[in-house]
């Protein structure tokens, strides 16, 4: 329950994981692309810029929107 809530301490790094965790609810200027973390909030409500991604095996991709 505490992921879906916070923001400080895990939008701020990229700690290990089993798994890569793709995220949003924290906007940024440009996707962000971590080890074990992957932040794709481009603000799209404020932007207008919605950023997709397509992950296949451990290529990683961003589609045009």
């Amino acid at each position: 329950m505490n992921l879906l809530r916070i923001r400080s301490g895990f939008a701020d790094r990229d700690p290990p994981f089993e798994k890569v965790v793709v995220h949003g609810h924290t906007p940024v200027d440009q996707p962000y692309f971590g080890l074990y973390r992957i932040n794709l909030d481009t603000g799209a409500y404020s932007t207008g810029r919605l950023t997709c991604l397509a992950l296949e095996g451990d290529q990683r991709r961003l589609l045009p929107v």
